[in-house]
């Protein structure tokens, strides 16, 4: 059981990293004076979940394994469109 809890905390870390990552983006203002901060913020919850993700990755369910590769996709996909704002 303790491997099976293991499993779903990491899953959950991965989870609550992306959400953080959406968080941020839901937060960025453009033109505002802290935008370069803010970004940082965004890069460092970025980094965060990546890791958070390749952790939970190694102890994954296939469910679990499909569900961490959307987080990381859409990850891309936001380091993507933030970086066509700039």
């Amino acid at each position: 059981m303790p491997y099976n809890k293991d499993k779903q905390q990491a899953f959950q870390a991965a989870q609550q990293g992306f959400t953080d990552v959406q968080h941020t983006v839901n937060e960025l203002v453009l033109d505002g004076g802290s935008y370069g901060s803010q970004l940082s913020h965004l890069r460092n919850e970025v980094n965060e979940a990546y890791q958070q993700i390749e952790n939970a990755l190694e102890v994954a369910t296939d469910t679990q394994k499909a569900q961490l590769q959307k987080f990381k996709s859409d990850i891309e996909t936001i380091v993507n469109e933030v970086n066509g704002q700039q």
